[in-house]
Formats: structure tokens, sequence, C-alpha cells
């Protein structure tokens, strides 16, 4: 093992290191009646907000985004119909399943968007959610 000033680098088994990551992943849940029902003109990616509950029901694939749909209210982005399926190992502080969750943009990307949301016939249709490298619950909308 070749030294760095004075320290010892360990080498890794890459391929160990990979195919405990890639075995790991999340899945991802998509809205597949959307791209058929509406014409994409935009995508834009924002965060989720959740409680412990939604998020351990979301990483085992428990939601549906068949009748979701976003909202601007008072400069915040709110996902209504979101289905998040109820914990299986959850206790009596389990989440409810259909609640509005609040939709992280900045400020300038609400205020870009609304004029668009409020011209007829256009809407936010949440395309699919996923976690990213991170961890972080993000929705496409």
């Amino acid at each position: 093992m070749p030294a760095l000033g004075g320290q010892h680098v360990k080498a890794y088994d890459w391929q160990r290191v990979m195919s405990r990551a890639s075995s790991k992943q999340p899945p991802v849940i998509r809205n597949k009646k959307a791209t058929h029902k509406f014409e994409i003109l935009e995508k834009l990616e924002c965060g989720l907000v959740l409680r412990g509950t939604e998020v351990k029901s979301l990483r085992n694939g428990g939601a549906s985004l068949d009748e979701a749909y976003a909202r601007i209210d008072d400069e915040e982005v709110w996902l209504l119909g979101f289905n998040i399926a109820p914990y299986k190992h959850g206790n009596v502080m389990n989440h409810q399943f259909i609640l509005p969750r609040k939709l992280l943009l900045h400020k300038r990307e609400i205020r870009r968007l609304l004029p668009k949301v409020q011209q007829r016939g256009q809407a936010l249709i949440p395309l699919r959610v996923y976690f990213n490298d991170r961890g972080l619950c993000k929705v496409t909308l």
C-alpha cells in the first residue's frame, strides 16, 4: 500500500462496494397516465416534505401518483391527492393516507410558475417520485 504523508491508503474492492450500493436502490414511483393524458411542456424538480413513516413507506414502494396534482397557494406549492400507503410496521403514530404535502421550491421558481399555472388548461402534474443520491425525496413536476 502506498503511503501519503505518512498514512497508509487502503485499497478498496470496488466490485463489492458497487454491488452493495446498487442492491439497495429505493423504487421510483411513476405517473404513467400523465404522459398519455397531458402534454408535458416543462419539467421541474422539487423537494417533498415528509414525516417518518411516510419515508419508510415510500422506500418500500407504497405510493400512488394516479390522482395527484400540485397547487400554488400563498407562494407555497402543495401536492394534493398523493396517496402513500400506511407503513406496515408502523404504530399509533402512523401517517394518514392522503394529506396535502408541501413541495420545496425557491420563491423565484414559484413566481415564475404562477403565471403559467394561472393560464387556462395548464396544471402541475407530478410525473415521478424518487430518492436522489443523498437520500432526499424528490418530485418531478
